[in-house]
């Protein structure tokens, strides 16, 4: 079987009004995020609650996975708070680990180039966005940038996308939208956006998901050029 189930699909560029990308996963490598979700976060949480570094994992991947999907997963306030330590402040100490994945720049500044309206829309806290744009110099491509904790919704849920038309910043007939989560994806497609597409290769150390629910692409440049 092959690892995409399109090895090329291409978005009809002509009906492209407005883009709106995913952060963590979809333009920013996923690598970062899995090691400190699954590595330094245990590691700090064993250091403060003076455990073993195994029996911290084994205490927070079931309550990780009790708050995936929700707003609260994608808080670190709400971590912070939790589990006992700066969950933001720890980001911060390994910023320089953010990267881009591959072919990233070179397709916002392609889309940017075309004149398309480019939404940045991610599930990221205020705080880990604002780590990761300054790290990268990613606010500097995007007209608009939106965390869903602005919104009050997490993207899988589908009142999300309605809270987001009506700031009328987009119209759905007209929009691309990449991510690399099914469940965003899923609400996405459901509310009515014109041309969904998945990132298969969020994590650039892992190889890629096989994804035949939605036209896929290793990387985001794939989906160039813009017509």
């Amino acid at each position: 079987m092959s690892d995409l189930a399109d090895p090329s699909p291409r978005p009809d560029w002509s009906r492209v009004d407005s883009v709106l990308l995913d952060m963590d996963g979809t333009l920013l490598d996923l690598d970062f995020d899995n090691h400190f979700w699954r590595e330094r976060i245990p590691q700090r949480y064993a250091e403060v609650h003076g455990m073993t570094y195994e029996a911290a994992r084994q205490e927070l991947v079931p309550r990780f996975a009790a708050r995936q999907g929700t707003l609260e997963w994608y808080c670190t306030d709400f971590w912070s708070g939790d589990l006992g330590f700066d969950v933001a402040t720890l980001k911060h100490e390994m910023r320089a680990s953010i990267r881009y994945l591959p072919g990233a720049t070179a397709f916002l500044e392609s889309v940017r180039a075309a004149g398309k309206h480019l939404m940045l829309v991610t599930n990221a806290h205020h705080d880990s966005l604002g780590i990761k744009a300054a790290q990268t110099g990613l606010a500097d491509h995007f007209d608009l940038l939106i965390s869903s904790h602005s919104i009050g919704f997490p993207k899988e849920d589908p009142r999300f996308w309605q809270a987001l038309d009506l700031r009328g910043v987009y119209e759905p007939g007209r929009s691309l939208f990449v991510d690399d989560s099914l469940p965003v994806l899923r609400a996405a497609r459901l509310h009515g956006l014109a041309q969904v597409f998945a990132v298969a290769r969020p994590d650039s150390t892992q190889p890629p998901h096989v994804i035949e629910e939605f036209p896929a692409v290793h990387s985001v440049s794939d989906l160039l050029p813009v017509d």
